[in-house]
């Protein structure tokens, strides 16, 4: 830009900070495609912010493709005068998927771990979270659009189980649901920060971080605006409609 402009690299820099301009920063985006939209966005919003009497509401998903990676040297723990360190390469002992969900009144987790995520799995999931919770209650479980969550062998099992309500949150829009919140919090604290021999010792890192966690569990509570949120979406394809219409 200094080359086509004939002025200094200096000068340029002075004009984009000027007028907030960064051009060497990226920010990634995804808006929802979903034609029924505002109405799965009400129906999550609408139970958090007013959750039915006499009713769990559970954040459900699976945490797939959780890698057991061994570091190949031990590193240094973190002390005066130097940071924590750890090797940049490692070992690949597979994968662990673990099924959770995150009861939003309490913040209490129920899970399950499996070595596949298929229909089979989180059947056997959903007969967990029914055989779990006290039978007087209704269920609402909050997951997204993946294949297996509407998986006909699933839809019949609900069919009979009137008590479970499936609420699905729109396309592209995996941020309604909670449990993602917590899915970040254990990658920070046990998956990527580990070093792992095994898939069962990644397991047992895992299952021994819920367990200390259910003691005094944390609740994310859903504090946004679904109205602010909303305008926020609708300004956003405002603006991709105009870039479109320039092209």
């Amino acid at each position: 830009m200094a080359r086509q402009a004939g002025v200094s690299k200096s000068r340029v820099q002075q004009l984009w900070a000027r007028n907030d301009l960064k051009p060497h920063r990226t920010r990634t985006f995804k808006l929802s495609n979903d034609p029924n939209f505002e109405s799965k966005f009400w129906d999550i919003i609408g139970l958090y912010l007013n959750p039915p009497e006499k009713a769990l509401v559970l954040c459900c998903d699976e945490k797939s493709q959780c890698q057991a990676l061994e570091r190949t040297q031990p590193g240094l723990p973190l002390g005066v005068g130097h940071i924590r360190t750890q090797t940049h390469d490692y070992i690949r002992h597979g994968t662990v998927t673990l099924f959770a969900a995150l009861s939003y009144l309490d913040g209490k987790i129920l899970h399950q771990t499996k070595g596949q995520h298929t229909h089979k799995e989180w059947l056997q999931f959903l007969k967990h979270l029914e055989a779990e919770t006290p039978a007087k209650l209704e269920l609402h479980l909050i997951a997204d659009n993946y294949a297996t969550h509407k998986h006909p062998k699933v839809k019949a099992w609900i069919a009979k189980h009137p008590r479970i309500h499936l609420h699905f949150t729109p396309t592209s829009s995996s941020w309604l649901n909670l449990v993602e919140r917590f899915f970040r919090d254990l990658s920070e604290d046990v998956v990527r920060e580990g070093s792992f021999t095994s898939t069962r010792e990644l397991t047992e890192a895992m299952v021994g971080y819920l367990i200390e966690r259910n003691l005094a569990p944390v609740r994310y509570e859903w504090r946004a605006s679904g109205a602010e949120i909303l305008a926020k979406i609708q300004r956003a394809r405002g603006k991709q409609a105009q870039i479109l219409n320039r092209t």
